[in-house]
C-alpha cells in the first residue's frame, strides 16, 4: 500500500522538473526576443557592443554615462522593463521545479539562494530603471552579475550524483566566463568586444546555464520515455509467447 503513493510522488516530481525546464527556456527565449524588439525602435543605432542592456529600458531621451557618452532614447522601454521583470520571474520559477536536479548539501543550497538573489535582481532592474534611480538600478546589477555569478561558480560543485552534478564540466566552463567578464565590465576593461559586450556575457551566463540545464533535463525526460516503451515491448512480447 506505501509503494503506490511514493511512486505517484516521483511522477509529481519528474513533472515539476520537466516544466521547470520549460519554464527556464521561455525565460530565456522571451528576453532575447523582447531585446530585439525594443532595440528596433531605436531611431539611432543601438550597439550590442556599446550599449549597456539597460539602455533599453531607459525612460527618458537624454545623453547617458558621462564617462561612456552614448544618446539613449528607448520609445519601448516598457516592454523592455516588463521583461525584466518576467525574465526574473521564471528564473526562479525554474529554480523552485528544477529543486531534484540540484541534489543535496550546502553548495547546492548556497547556488539556489544566489539564483533566489540574481532573480530578484532582475526584477529590480525592471522596476527600477537606470535614468530612474541609478544606485538601486546598480543594486540589482550587482546581484544578477555578481551575487549571481557566484551562484553559478557554487553550482559548478553541487554533489556529482545530483543531476546538474553530473554536468559539472559544462556549469565551471559557463561560470568561468561570467566570472570574468563580470570582473572586466565593473573594472571598465574592454578587452576587444566592447562595455556592452562583456556585460551581456556577465548577465546572459545564467541564461546559457539554465538553458543547457532544461535541454539535458528534457533529454534524459525523453531517453527515459523510449526506454520504458521499448521495455513495456519487450515485456509484452515475452508475455505473448509464453502464452
Amino acid at each position: 500500500m506505501k509503494s503506490k503513493p511514493a511512486a505517484h510522488s516521483e511522477i509529481r516530481t519528474s513533472v515539476a522538473v520537466r516544466v521547470g525546464a520549460v519554464t527556464w527556456i521561455v525565460a530565456a527565449v522571451q528576453f532575447l526576443v523582447v531585446q530585439l524588439i525594443v532595440q528596433s525602435g531605436w531611431h539611432t543605432p543601438y550597439s550590442w557592443a556599446d550599449n549597456n542592456i539597460s539602455d533599453l529600458g531607459n525612460v527618458y531621451c537624454q545623453i547617458a554615462d558621462p564617462s561612456r557618452p552614448r544618446y539613449v532614447c528607448s520609445p519601448l522601454h516598457d516592454a523592455m522593463n516588463a521583461s525584466f521583470v518576467l525574465h526574473g520571474v521564471l528564473l526562479l520559477a525554474g529554480m523552485l521545479l528544477t529543486g531534484a536536479c540540484w541534489g543535496r548539501g550546502r553548495i547546492s543550497v548556497s547556488s539556489r539562494i544566489l539564483f533566489v538573489i540574481n532573480a530578484a535582481g532582475w526584477v529590480l532592474v525592471g522596476f527600477v530603471p537606470a535614468d530612474v534611480d541609478e544606485n538601486l538600478h546598480l543594486l540589482g546589477a550587482l546581484f544578477i552579475m555578481g551575487l549571481g555569478n557566484i551562484g553559478l561558480c557554487c553550482a559548478g560543485f553541487v554533489r556529482r550524483d545530483s543531476q546538474f552534478g553530473r554536468l559539472r564540466p559544462i556549469t565551471l566552463a559557463i561560470a568561468a566566463a561570467a566570472a570574468a567578464a563580470a570582473l572586466l565590465f565593473f573594472g571598465q576593461v574592454d578587452v576587444g568586444i566592447g562595455l556592452g559586450g562583456q556585460e551581456r556575457v556577465a548577465a546572459f551566463a545564467l541564461d546559457v546555464w539554465t538553458l543547457a540545464m532544461a535541454i539535458a533535463i528534457l533529454s534524459a525526460s525523453t531517453s527515459a520515455r523510449r526506454a520504458r516503451t521499448i521495455d513495456s515491448g519487450s515485456a509484452l512480447t515475452t508475455s505473448t509467447r509464453n502464452n
